[in-house]
């Protein structure tokens, strides 16, 4: 709908004006035919100010104010005029009376008017802005006030958004005046309109600039403002995937990869260009808000079909801590729902989705492409032996971080196949800290996040990877193929906890001493290493304090302690009962949510997973996991088997000991508490962890479990037939497993000798030896025999200088381990032990294994 042109002509020096909120001249009446359109528009509009009352920003002095909008248009002035009637503030029409030159209206719009159908995003000079200043510096008029007001018509993201209506909601994009029509028919509705305070044009100008540099100055302020506005509301310009690939191929660091790229390649220039523009394509992400909402609709009926619910945990206190920050979300990897899922939930919360960190194997025909424009960008697997797009990746990664993108990434590398946190792999964190570094601007906030399910669908793959078979690679045929049986399935409940975040700034602080001075991009401060290190450890406590306890996780950690996976239904319940009194009476961390369900209920809701058969019999049920269901529960009970610990641990001293003192408890607890830490990521320090095993053991003797002498210093378990002590038993079976690998690991190395074997040795004998044994003892747990886990261990011995290696990468070790030896034999029956020995009571031969395939090389 086209709007009249302003005429503008000479200056109309009239130095007394009256105030913008009393009553205008009647000459300066609001025109009919605005009168008439907002007749008609105003049923379309519903506005919803900020602040409230206005009024409030402008002073009772009698300053002229000029209302200055981002966008030129008739739409934009009439809801301007609506928004002023509605506060008690002259029109920008009645407001033109008190300027100091004719206008037809007191207002400025600093991108000009649109095309009928296309858009004109390109801003230009304001003529009005430059003749104000110059009245001002001339002294004709002693200030001018500019009082920004920020319009938007149907915000991204909002859940109650139809799909249609996205396509027309607030963006970055100037579009055209039938674009804009039908956004105000669509999302009238729900308009916003934010007003700044004023800014002043005399304080511009008596910084004695010249003319051009007063109104490029104050045009500079205002688009910088309407920006900041703009990010708040509607989230970053997501939708500038060229520019931003523009940008990352003008930077320094890409440049001169560029040179040596066509230097190494004895090619042209612009041949090592077009790669890094196609290395640079293959990797940014094209967020669409339209596709978001589109996604949006397609999965929530596939999770209400799924699943039973998705419950969200600490959302509001994360919303409180993200303003001001750059958000990197740091979730749990345990399946490719994840990204999905913590996307989706954000969406639908208000808040604007992340891009997401994602591995080139998932950048497939079509699912790719719908993956980039839902905030997903794509890198290699490895960028070893290939500088050029390292550059490109890091500078990538840079310009996200310093454009204020919130950013989601994995630092466990790869899904979880045994339910455990991984150890963290910091190139993602390091890319994050350099880029913050480098341009400190905005501080950057780590949001760790925990998913639990209930069952998954990768469940089976993970069985068949952890038996020894190959990973499937990604297919579109293969995603296909999975959805009707994915759609047939019922997946239960998922819970989505937010973890307490993580100020990086605080973390710089505290290990690095950093004094706020950006670090260049080719310095490695010696401290930068060791404080990445933290952060990712940081991270990963954080997610654990955050875990759900699903009625899954307690099924798990009572029915796999039994030999056949089964239970009967009196003991079950009494078990069950057991573990909430344990996480009610001594809670692990405020952030821990556990499910409110009874142990009957947690039962039958097991039976209507299919997670549990039951065998009916005249002297009571019996309830049991059979088959895989077994196998696939003990990824569900190490989801959990770190808010345990404790308790296993001492249930574990009185598997082979009736008595024991309290003293020797909390000494070997100390004593392993390190390694245990280290696998199970445990927030507790050294000191904590013994005050709650006190904590432990008090509530172990409260209720029954254990009795103590007069003095209690020593503590006794009931007989082996006893039911208190089928508890204690039954709660050891998560940690008994962790002692044993800790056993195998030392065994080894004792039996072969100092200066035998390497690192990279020991740990595949030790998974061969584990993996032997496990057939050997009927211990049906992937988990076990995990070559990450022996990793871990190894690494642990080695930091705390028991083992350390020699100038042939031999390991030596000190009489500290032959300690931890003896230790070990008060914990492990004698079976376990015997049949660890008799595996590891002869020096072995072996090789290491093949990098590529993991298969042994013949010597």
């Amino acid at each position: 709908m086209p709007e009249p042109r302003d005429a503008e002509h000479g200056s109309d020096s009239r130095q007394q004006s009256l105030p913008l909120h009393r009553a205008p001249d009647a000459s300066a009446a609001v025109p009919f035919w605005l009168k008439l359109f907002g007749a008609v528009n105003r049923p379309w509009i519903r506005i919803r100010r900020e602040p409230k009352d206005p009024l409030e920003l402008l002073g009772s002095d009698e300053v002229p104010t000029v209302y200055v909008v981002e966008r030129h248009g008739l739409s934009d002035t009439l809801i301007l005029d609506q928004a002023c009637h509605e506060a008690g503030l002259p029109s920008p029409y009645e407001a033109a009376s008190q300027l100091p030159m004719k206008r037809t209206r007191a207002s400025i719009a600093l991108t000009p008017r649109p095309g009928l159908f296309r858009s004109r995003p390109h801003p230009t000079r304001s003529e009005t802005l430059t003749r104000l200043a110059a009245m001002v510096a001339a002294g004709e008029q002693r200030d001018i006030r500019l009082l920004p007001v920020s319009i938007f018509v149907g915000r991204s993201p909002d859940r109650q958004t139809g799909w249609f209506r996205v396509l027309f909601a607030e963006n970055w994009v100037v579009v055209g005046r039938f674009r804009r029509l039908l956004a105000i028919l669509l999302n009238g509705r729900d308009t916003l309109v934010q007003f700044a305070p004023p800014i002043s044009l005399r304080e511009i100008v008596d910084e004695d600039l010249s003319p051009e540099r007063t109104v490029r100055k104050v045009s500079r302020v205002l688009r910088t403002h309407f920006r900041r506005v703009r990010e708040v509301v509607v989230g970053p310009d997501l939708s500038t995937r060229r520019m931003l690939v523009d940008s990352v191929l003008a930077a320094d660091s890409v440049r001169e990869a560029i040179a040596d790229q066509a230097r190494r390649d004895k090619s042209k220039l612009q041949a090592a260009q077009k790669k890094a523009h196609a290395m640079a394509y293959e990797i940014a992400a094209d967020y669409s808000h339209p596709m978001v909402r589109s996604l949006s609709f397609m999965l929530t009926p596939v999770w209400n079909r799924i699943y039973r619910g998705v419950l969200v945990h600490h959302l509001e206190k994360f919303k409180q801590a993200a303003p001001g920050f750059e958000v990197v979300y740091v979730p749990t990897h345990r399946s490719h729902m994840d990204y999905l899922l913590l996307s989706y939930l954000l969406y639908t919360h208000g808040v604007v989705p992340p891009h997401i960190f994602a591995g080139i194997n998932l950048n497939l025909p079509v699912v790719g492409s719908i993956l980039r424009k839902g905030g997903a960008f794509f890198a290699r697997r490895s960028f070893k032996g290939n500088a050029l797009y390292s550059a490109v990746f890091r500078e990538y990664m840079a310009q996200l971080i310093a454009g204020g993108y919130s950013i989601e990434y994995f630092i466990e590398g790869g899904r979880s196949r045994t339910g455990r946190l991984l150890q963290p792999k910091a190139g993602s964190l390091a890319m994050t800290v350099r880029a913050y570094l480098r341009q400190p601007s905005r501080p950057v906030l780590f949001q760790p996040v925990y998913i639990g399910y209930e069952k998954l669908m990768e469940g089976r793959s993970y069985l068949d990877e952890l038996s020894g078979k190959p990973k499937a690679k990604e297919s579109i045929w293969h995603l296909l193929m999975g959805i009707p049986k994915v759609l047939r399935s019922n997946y239960g409940q998922v819970a989505v906890n937010f973890g307490e975040p993580i100020k990086l700034n605080d973390v710089l602080a505290a290990h690095a001493g950093w004094d706020g001075a950006p670090v260049a991009e080719d310095e490695k401060p010696a401290w930068l290493s060791d404080t990445i290190d933290e952060l990712a450890q940081q991270i990963q406590v954080s997610v654990n304090r955050a875990a759900d306890i699903n009625p899954i996780n307690l099924l798990a950690m009572s029915l796999l302690a039994m030999p056949k996976h089964a239970m009967s239904e009196i003991d079950l319940l009494a078990q069950l009962e057991l573990l909430k009194d344990l996480l009610a009476a001594l809670p692990f961390s405020e952030r821990l949510t556990i499910t409110p369900l009874s142990p009957a209920e947690i039962i039958a809701y097991a039976e209507s997973m299919q997670w549990i058969r039951r065998v009916q019999h005249p002297l009571g049920d019996v309830l049991m996991a059979e088959g895989d269901n077994a196998v696939l529960l003990s990824y569900f009970r190490n989801n959990v088997q770190h808010v345990f610990v404790a308790a296993a641990w001492i249930a574990c001293c009185f598997l082979n000991n009736r008595r024991m003192s309290r003293s020797t408890i909390l000494r070997i607890g100390r004593l392993i508490y390190p390694f245990i830490q280290a696998e199970l990521f445990l927030h507790w320090t050294p000191e904590e962890f013994t005050s709650h095993l006190r904590s432990t053991l008090d509530f172990f003797v409260k209720r029954g479990l254990l009795t103590t002498d007069a003095d209690g210093r020593v503590l006794e378990r009931s007989p082996g037939q006893s039911d208190t002590a089928f508890r204690l038993r039954t709660l050891s079976h998560s940690l008994l497993q962790a002692v044993e690998r800790y056993y195998i690991t030392i065994a080894l190395l004792v039996s072969n000798g100092r200066h035998t074997l390497s690192a990279a040795e020991l740990e595949n004998l030790c998974f061969l030896t584990a993996q032997r044994l496990s057939l050997l003892q009927e211990l049906n747990a992937p988990e076990f025999f995990d070559r990450s886990l022996f990793r871990g261990f190894i690494q642990k011995l080695r930091e705390r200088r028991v083992i350390r290696a020699d100038e042939n990468n031999k390991l030596d070790f000190d009489v500290a381990l032959e300690t931890l030896v003896t230790e070990s034999k008060v914990i492990l029956s004698r079976d376990i032990r015997h049949g660890i020995l008799k595996l590891t009571s002869k020096p072995t031969e072996i090789s290491e294994p093949d990098a590529a395939s993991g298969e042994q090389k013949s010597e």
